[in-house]
């Protein structure tokens, strides 16, 4: 097992990354003693839920299983759960664990969060998306119809629990939409993970296990670093640390929102998403063709899309761009790349490269995946 920290203070917390840990005990050093609830959805826990209980036994009445998918990730479905924790009596104290992907994750810190208050909760992520991304860092939330993850708050879990025994059972377009964002942390901070992941895509694709773990290491020690320097994306400008964990991703939501959630995997947006930034730094001079060029052919590698649905047309996508939580006094604000390993948040670019890349992206849009 390979453990690393979120460095909050008092509110820090362990990451745990290996193989088998639902089934091991000592994973869940955290749950002992304490009243426990558990959300997870229909298929993760037809294929998660009987080994966890090994190591962890649960009430089925305690157990909240949610339709799975983007669509469910709403106001309703929090409701949902919060009616649930009501009728089991769940206290104070209790300890809500979070079995499943990114939208499980989001709904159960999300109500986690506002439940009497606050209360705990436990990442158990199932998808390399969740693993090496959403589960890390206490973002938790909901969609509106207008814009991803618009209502929701920070709420730090207790631990997270990555157990790389539940990548296998992965369908093949969730583990590549999955490495869209571990593609991302080597373009926004990392160039020579970026040189390793050239090297191993293919393997990590076979889900090798060693792969595996470095990639789900690296990148949430990368995380956990830019976590620790900003934790809720307080700096007014919006350019702090954590923003450029946005990178590709105001383009991502945009293609999102419009496909509506669920039909786009957020992976396959964000894939989209870094192809666009790295075609706008080129256009802005920061980074060169070669350079962009490389990028976008490891989104190809990874079995990604490059190109957004053929339905958006740039002036939508711009509409809907401009709901992104980096916009600051009605100014659009971007993650962009000054090299490939070296991402940075800027308003100054010009609109008129920011409008060529979408019609040239729009224009060669792809068919839905």
């Amino acid at each position: 097992m390979r453990a690393l920290t979120i460095e909050l203070g008092g509110r820090g917390y362990p990451i745990r990354i290996g193989a088998g840990l639902l089934a091991r005990p000592g994973s869940w050093i955290e749950t002992q003693g304490r009243p426990l609830r558990l959300v997870t959805d229909g298929h993760v826990a037809q294929r998660h839920l009987p080994a966890l209980l090994k190591a962890l036994p649960l009430d089925p009445a305690h157990v909240l299983e949610l339709p799975a998918g983007e669509a469910q990730k709403t106001l309703a479905t929090v409701e949902t759960a919060i009616d649930w924790l009501v009728r089991t009596r769940a206290p104070r104290d209790v300890l809500l664990v979070a079995l499943g992907g990114g939208v499980v994750g989001d709904i159960a810190g999300f109500t986690a969060a506002i439940y009497q208050r606050g209360v705990d909760f436990v990442q158990v992520p199932t998808t390399l998306l969740a693993q090496v991304d959403s589960s890390v860092g206490g973002k938790t939330g909901v969609n509106h119809p207008r814009g991803k993850n618009l209502i929701g708050a920070f709420h730090q879990p207790r631990a997270v629990i990555a157990d790389l025994d539940t990548l296998s059972t992965l369908p093949a377009r969730e583990l590549r939409a999955g490495l869209a964002e571990v593609i991302k942390y080597a373009l926004l901070g990392d160039a020579a993970f970026l040189r390793w992941l050239e090297q191993h895509v293919d393997a990590l694709l076979a889900l090798e296990s060693g792969p595996l773990a470095e990639a789900v290491e690296k990148c949430c020690a990368m995380k956990a670093r830019i976590v620790a320097l900003d934790e809720r994306e307080t700096e007014s400008s919006g350019a702090g640390p954590r923003a450029l964990l946005n990178l590709g991703h105001t383009f991502a939501h945009a293609i999102e929102s419009h496909a509506g959630y669920g039909e786009w995997l957020h992976g396959e947006a964000v894939a989209v998403g870094l192809c666009m930034a790295a075609d706008l730094s080129v256009r802005m001079g920061w980074i060169s063709g070669e350079d962009g060029a490389r990028a976008v052919a490891l989104v190809r590698r990874a079995g990604l899309p490059v190109q957004p649905p053929r339905t958006l047309t740039p002036d939508e996508f711009l509409d809907r761009m401009g709901l992104d939580k980096k916009v600051r006094g009605g100014r659009m604000r971007l993650v962009l790349l000054r090299s490939l390993g070296h991402a940075f948040v800027t308003g100054d670019f010009d609109p008129g490269q920011l409008r060529a890349t979408l019609a040239a992206h729009c224009t060669a849009a792809a068919v839905t995946p």
